[in-house]
């Protein structure tokens, strides 16, 4: 009797304990990304919430294990949320395949059907699929049309969360007055940029007003008066950031020679402790132009590699750059430090192991066999960081990359699909030099699967054998506590004083 008594209130304990933990959710984080742990910057943001948001998540029931898996880990970041938050994040899962009605609530919320093929036991089927959120606060309303599995879930979260609490948004300049690109030709850089920031044409005439954190130069081609340089110079000893995009060469393909570009600003940035060089970069990994050939009475266009549109993907482990492949440069020139006291020179993307400089003058030859005389540098620096004091008592920092174009998708009529890697290299670095709140290192932190089949062989049998043995290694260790134990008690009972 005293034995099941034991296991009762045992028993009861375990259950007591169950749902006590159920009302306080913790759990270790053990996996790589720390896919569980909130950053500091989404804790801050829920910590600041001065209205409840509420998230209506749309899901299809029933899809398969992949995108099974990407619901149960946006319901699991809901939960760390509304738990981070003290109750202001409110979170509700719907099914709009169960009626009409509710897919008509989903397409109204800007979330759209994804068609999904999935395998049955006799045959394929095709099933309208649901992965969205709407996300309010007030009547301010933020979207989040497809949830994809494995993607960076809490980044998106906490933008459009934080995009739906700052009403007043801090304002981004882009220069103007000097040739650069406007707003227009910067689309896709402008459409990223705005869900944050205020983006707005700036010049130079006067003073930079201090309401712009950041300001943006890029690809200027006429000289800056030297007051110009005055005004940029007084913004950096505010502690003012600056991203700058710079050509100190071009090339006219027309007449297939290598243009020199002065505009003075590369002057200014030597003085101040970074170098763009006069060169141009080529590189083994680059992209292609279209040479037109003629066969017989037939023309045709050919893609010929020209190593001078080198491709990057090589990157330091850096907030900027994390993510990023593939950026495509346009005539680019390699940067290195001036080495002034003070300044603190950070490389963060570089050419790949087959590379090289060219010095002006230049003559493109597209039918050039290209060896490995070519190409007898490795990993030169093409996009980096000054940081220092710039002649004021604030520190400040700019980021600088040795080519103008790589962001500019044209002028309207005439634009130019670049890449989301292209656009990313220059939202990832205003967002670095504009946002304190950390938002960026969560832009690329994803969920990675480990699915055992994937895993190396070794580390298929380390688990498979820590499984079978480890039960039982603790079925011995029980084991050999009671009956040491239970020999302890006998042997006290066989003492002449035991009573």
């Amino acid at each position: 009797m005293n034995r099941i008594i034991n296991i009762l209130l045992i028993a009861g304990i375990i259950i007591f304990g169950i749902l006590l933990l159920g009302q306080f959710p913790f759990r270790f984080d053990m996996t790589e990304t720390k896919e569980y742990t909130l950053s500091n910057a989404t804790t801050d943001i829920l910590e600041n919430l001065e209205e409840p948001v509420t998230i209506k998540a749309y899901f299809t029931e029933g899809l398969d294990p992949n995108f099974k898996r990407g619901r149960k880990a946006f319901q699991d970041k809901l939960l760390e949320y509304a738990a981070a938050s003290n109750g202001n994040v409110v979170y509700e899962f719907i099914n709009p395949n169960e009626s009409t009605e509710r897919e008509q609530e989903a397409a109204q919320a800007g979330i759209r059907p994804l068609q999904i093929q999935s395998r049955d036991r006799s045959d394929f089927k095709v099933q309208r699929a649901y992965m969205g959120a709407l996300l309010e606060m007030g009547d301010r309303k933020e979207v989040i049309p497809f949830v994809q599995p494995g993607a960076a879930m809490e980044h998106s979260l906490s933008t459009n969360i934080k995009k739906l609490s700052v009403i007043n948004k801090p304002a981004i300049g882009l220069v103007q007055g000097h040739g650069e690109p406007g707003l227009g030709e910067l689309m896709q850089v402008y459409q990223e940029l705005s869900v944050l920031y205020n983006v707005e044409n700036v010049t130079l005439d006067q003073p930079i007003d201090s309401k712009y954190k950041t300001i943006a130069i890029v690809a200027p081609k006429d000289s800056f008066p030297p007051q110009h340089f005055v005004h940029l110079a007084q913004f950096l000893q505010g502690g003012g950031r600056m991203f700058i995009a710079i050509n100190r060469v071009t090339g006219n393909l027309q007449e297939l020679q290598g243009i020199p570009i002065n505009t003075g600003l590369e002057t200014w940035l030597a003085n101040k402790g970074m170098i763009v060089e006069g060169n141009f970069v080529v590189d083994a990994k680059c992209g292609s132009i279209s040479v037109r050939q003629q066969q017989g009475i037939f023309q045709f266009n050919t893609p010929v590699q020209f190593p001078y549109l080198p491709i990057l993907n090589e990157f330091s482990d850096i907030p900027i750059a994390k993510g990023l492949e593939g950026i495509a440069l346009q005539f680019a020139s390699s940067l290195k430090s001036a080495d002034l006291p003070g300044m603190t020179f950070t490389p963060f993307a570089f050419t790949s192991n087959q590379s090289g400089v060219q010095p002006l003058p230049v003559t493109f030859d597209i039918q050039k066999n290209w060896g490995p005389a070519d190409f007898n540098r490795s990993k030169i620096p093409v996009a980096a960081i000054l940081e220092g004091k710039f002649g004021g008592d604030m520190a400040s920092k700019m980021v600088v990359v040795g080519d103008g174009d790589f962001p500019i998708s044209g002028p309207q009529g005439q634009q130019r699909q670049i890449s989301e890697n292209n656009v990313a290299l220059m939202v990832n670095s205003i967002d670095w030099l504009s946002d304190d709140t950390g938002l960026i290192e969560l832009r690329t932190r994803t969920v990675n699967y480990r699915p055992i089949k994937e895993l190396e062989e070794g580390t298929k049998n380390l688990y498979r054998y820590a499984n079978f043995l480890i039960p039982i290694l603790l079925l011995v260790l029980y084991a050999f506590i009671r009956f040491t134990r239970n020999r302890n008690k006998r042997m006290s009972r066989m003492q002449e004083d035991y009573s």
